[in-house]
């Protein structure tokens, strides 16, 4: 018996053991249990948004299209040759600046001195022929007072006369048509402008009217850009264009990097394109330092008309969702709410109000991805419309709403 007694003593102390551990093990579920169970819920409320805001303020906004334009000289001509021959001078360079009646290329004029000539000795002999006819009917008309000749004599002697006459008279136009022959074989600049490149070489035959013709000149300045406006914004412009008013017009390169040039506008189409419901309108520009090149695509921009003493706010304020054009009104709660407006023109920064919105009321300008009607906001900053990006106090920009956020809120109130 006392050989089994230590046996006996290891196994109750092993069986003690896991007794406790047992205890142990089920005592600390119970309490992870109990804490889970007394644990308080976490508050899930969202944190107020952090946004920027600008108040709204009055100043002034000019309207202005922005339209794509073409450079139009205001004059292109092709100098054609009016009669037949050999071309025998050129008496340009390519790309020269010319002036009016400037020489530009000379035909052989021989052959029209020649038919100048033969129609001068028409008319010589024809005039001779017409002073022995005035002659003859001087006498004529001296024995038909004395009743010394027959009636037909006298009369057929008039008609003589007259036939004379028409003969020298035809003549002289023949002369006169050899002589503008031999004006036209001396082809001179009809505009001032530049001469393009050399279309016809000396020693060629030309004919009259031959295309290409014998040279191309386009003016150069001053010179206009033609462009279109829509049919909707065609009666704000006319309604100036008519008073007298006069309407600047500025152009930009074509990737809108450069200004090249300033004008006016000083033509209106009479009629509208109905395949793009356009109409064309063209300013002119001085062009001194040879800027616009013809035919050259440009941006335009027309000034129609400036708002004075408009309600601006800073364009990225302006959303349009379901309920149209809105911006966030900030309450005096540090709340939004969202409050609908009737955007005007813009400049890319600021945005005219035209109704629904006064000057002194704040409106969220940054920050609006997870807002919505009745949220809790912090202020970063506050920015007016016209301020240069400085930052304004969170203090400022808590006090500003709280002057005008009681109005906004009444104002938004009573349109609902």
């Amino acid at each position: 018996m006392s050989a089994n007694t230590p046996r006996a003593t290891a196994n109750v102390r092993k069986k003690r053991g896991k007794v406790i551990a047992a205890v142990v093990i089920v005592a600390a579920i119970v309490l992870i249990v109990v804490h889970l169970f007394n644990a308080k819920p976490a508050k899930m409320g969202n944190p107020p948004q952090v946004v920027s805001t600008g108040a709204a303020t009055l100043g002034s906004m000019p309207e202005i299209l922005n339209e794509l334009g073409t450079v139009s000289p205001i004059a292109t001509v092709t100098v054609l040759p009016q009669l037949s021959g050999y071309l025998t001078e050129v008496g340009y360079q390519e790309g020269q600046d010319v002036k009016k009646g400037q020489f530009l290329a000379q035909i052989d004029p021989r052959q029209y001195e020649i038919s100048k000539e033969q129609a001068e000795a028409q008319l010589a002999k024809d005039q001779a022929s017409l002073d022995l006819a005035r002659a003859d009917l001087a006498r004529y008309t001296q024995l038909h007072e004395q009743k010394s000749i027959a009636e037909q004599t006298y009369v057929d002697q008039k008609f003589t006369v007259e036939q004379d006459e028409a003969a020298v008279k035809a003549d002289k136009a023949n002369i006169a048509q050899f002589e503008l022959d031999l004006a036209y074989c001396h082809i001179t600049a009809p505009v001032d402008g530049r001469v393009g490149l050399r279309l016809v070489d000396p020693g060629n035959y030309v004919t009259q009217s031959s295309s290409p013709g014998i040279v191309v000149i386009t003016t150069m300045k001053p010179t206009t850009v033609q462009f279109t406006v829509p049919q909707n914004s065609l009666g704000q412009v006319l309604q100036r264009f008519n008073s007298g008013a006069k309407l600047a017009v500025t152009v930009y390169n074509s990737d809108n990097t450069k200004q090249l040039a300033t004008g006016a506008l000083y033509a209106i189409s009479n009629q509208m394109a109905t395949s793009t419901g356009t109409v064309t309108l063209r300013a002119t520009f001085p062009n001194d330092d040879e800027a616009l090149y013809p035919n050259e695509f440009v941006n335009v921009r027309l000034l129609v008309d400036t708002l004075q003493q408009a309600v601006l706010v800073p364009t990225p304020a302006v959303q349009t969702g379901a309920p149209g054009n809105y911006v966030y009104l900030v309450n005096a709660d540090d709340t939004v709410s969202v409050h609908k407006v009737t955007p005007g023109p813009s400049d890319g920064k600021n945005t005219v109000i035209l109704s629904g919105l006064s000057a002194g009321q704040v409106v969220v300008t940054d920050g609006m991805d997870r807002l919505s009607d009745g949220a809790k906001i912090k202020m970063a900053q506050a920015k007016s419309a016209d301020a240069e990006g400085a930052p304004a106090s969170a203090s400022s920009a808590a006090d500003t709403p709280r002057k005008g956020g009681k109005r906004n809120h009444a104002a938004s109130t009573s349109q609902s």
